[in-house]
């Protein structure tokens, strides 16, 4: 199925701007998770937004337990508590692999994911910036350009850079950037692939390899939208894929959502969602 133009995605997004209330409530907090939008929240924790950065539904502050973090519309996470941003699976030289294999993708030399990476360190002023894996696609992508922008890396983005290495990172010589096992930050465990904090200690665990998307559907339109997806049962908070070349799988339904789209997160029920809360309300 070929993909939608730029436009139509646009269309159809305000389109399901308009579906009944059920399908978009915001999700039911507990005592364990909070999810609250940095709109109706007042507090000026270090590393909230420049004046310039869009604070309306650009992000939400959300919690577990003593943790606190938010969620970005550019497909990140802020710690603010140690100025630290989250992001994961960049797939740098993907494209490059492609051409190597003869498939003629077009690239800009990961130009774009870099420039947003930047960015957004340039709008949340990190003291570190933690990858959760797959920084890069494969060895055959590994051009020369693309060492010297890793080895550089930190300099881009002025904050100190740590790689959680990633199945797709197994070939990165430790020259570029080093790479180093999951660990536990706080109340977090990070790591690339979904798993049990390795420590025996309760932790959320923070993780990508996933690249979790939902789909919207009403009538015979659908939408496939990148999402974060917190897990309930397996306590566990994924985030999507932070590059520009980079695929999706659907969520469990089971999972929390929030919608990645048009520089918004979107507090999301699924139709099987909505419908078991409306049952529970019965």
């Amino acid at each position: 199925m070929p993909s939608m133009p730029i436009e139509g995605q646009t269309m159809l997004l305000k389109h399901f701007r308009y579906l009944p209330a059920k399908w978009c409530n915001p999700q039911p907090a507990t005592t364990l998770l909070t999810a609250i939008n940095v709109e109706n929240s007042s507090d000026q924790a270090d590393g909230t937004p420049t004046a310039d950065a869009q604070s309306d539904r650009a992000c939400c502050r959300w919690r577990w337990r003593e943790e606190e973090l938010v969620l970005l519309a550019q497909k990140a996470i802020w710690r603010p508590s140690s100025a630290e941003l989250f992001v994961a699976d960049l797939h740098l030289g993907k494209a490059e692999v492609f051409q190597a294999c003869g498939i003629p993708l077009p690239s800009d030399e990961d130009k774009a994911t870099l420039l947003r990476l930047e960015r957004l360190c340039e709008q949340w002023r990190p003291k570190r910036v933690i990858i959760l894996g797959d920084l890069i696609h494969g060895p055959l992508g590994l051009t020369q350009r693309l060492l010297a922008d890793l080895k550089n890396l930190h300099h881009r983005l002025n904050a100190d850079v740590l790689l959680i290495g990633g199945n797709h990172d197994r070939r990165l010589d430790s020259s570029a950037l080093p790479q180093h096992p999951a660990f536990r930050l706080g109340e977090l465990w990070l790591s690339h692939e979904p798993e049990q904090p390795m420590d025996g200690r309760e932790g959320l665990n923070l993780c990508g390899h996933i690249h979790p998307t939902t789909t919207l559907r009403q009538g015979p339109d659908q939408l496939r939208l990148p999402c974060f997806a917190f897990d309930n049962v397996e306590q566990r908070m994924l985030i999507p894929a932070f590059g520009e070349l980079t695929g999706g799988h659907h969520c469990r339904q089971r999972d929390r959502k929030w919608l990645v789209a048009e520089g918004t997160i979107v507090p999301w029920f699924d139709s099987a969602q909505a419908s078991r809360a409306c049952r529970a309300e019965r």
